[in-house]
């Protein structure tokens, strides 16, 4: 397993896969290790995706310092990824919260970025979070899916802190509850560190106004990729990160939810291949 050392002397993995021109994929979570990622429905087969585990995840060592988890100080480990591999620049792809991470890298370090795709992206690093009541409404477009009449009263109850995260509303994250998102599911265990997740979000760790500055003169382009029925993001808040950016473009996936390589492989990788082929 490939492995490179930090800012800090954290020695971090990265998974290989696939031929060709390096993507480097940052995984959401936040703090999940990039095994969920899989093969990102077959993009493997266009570009070599260069999977990196955060500190603390995967096959990544635990940092001596907790605080390093804050999302800001996670940039330097991407950079010092990018020239561990040698790139002068790079083409990102980043899922879920992994897009915070990476918004914050291309504010700090604009000239190392390529091509960024942001993929179901909650813009917390932008000050736009996903609201309960975005998730709710994308809830409400699965009804009369057999189960949602289970799902919704327990889905709802959570996001308004009165009920604890139920698995049974895990269904609402994807766009289709099929063999493919239950065996997703089921290999999720041990992937993510709650306590290190709330680190990554500490309100310290972002600064809304100076990031939308520097982003603002940002040269790369910018992919937007929202799923239809997902509700962190919701398409309406995915749409208005592109406004952002000088040169931005927005795709929404039809019938997708928050991993839309798994809802229909072919058109994800189709439309991201793309977007990277310029």
């Amino acid at each position: 397993m490939p492995t490179f050392d930090a800012y800090d002397g954290t020695r971090l993995a990265y998974h290989l896969r696939g031929e060709g021109e390096p993507l480097v994929v940052l995984p959401g979570g936040p703090m999940r290790a990039s095994a969920y990622l899989g093969d990102l429905g077959g993009l493997d087969e266009r570009r070599r995706l260069v999977l990196l585990d955060l500190r603390g995840t995967g096959l990544s060592a635990v940092p001596a310092d907790p605080d390093t988890y804050r999302c800001d100080r996670l940039v330097d480990d991407v950079e010092a990824l990018r020239e561990h591999l040698g790139l002068e620049r790079m083409d990102i792809l980043a899922h879920s919260a992994g897009g915070s991470l990476a918004l914050l890298h291309a504010a700090r370090y604009p000239e190392r970025v390529a091509r960024l795709a942001l993929i179901t992206v909650t813009p917390w690093a932008l000050g736009m979070p996903a609201t309960a009541a975005d998730r709710l409404e994308a809830a409400r477009l699965r009804e009369g899916e057999p189960w949602y009449e289970e799902a919704f009263p327990a889905f709802e109850a959570w996001l308004k802190g009165d009920g604890d995260f139920d698995p049974v509303f895990i269904p609402f994250f994807y766009g289709r509850w099929d063999a493919a998102a239950q065996e997703h599911v089921a290999d999720r265990a041990g992937q993510a560190d709650d306590a290190a997740a709330d680190v990554f979000l500490s309100d310290a760790a972002f600064d809304p106004p100076a990031t939308l500055a520097a982003l603002a003169r940002l040269t790369a382009p910018v992919l937007v990729y929202a799923g239809e029925l997902d509700g962190g993001p919701r398409p309406e808040l995915a749409r208005r990160v592109t406004e952002f950016f000088p040169r931005a473009e927005f795709t929404v996936q039809p019938g997708a939810g928050h991993y839309p390589w798994l809802d229909d492989p072919e058109h994800f990788t189709a439309r991201v291949d793309t977007f990277f082929a310029g």
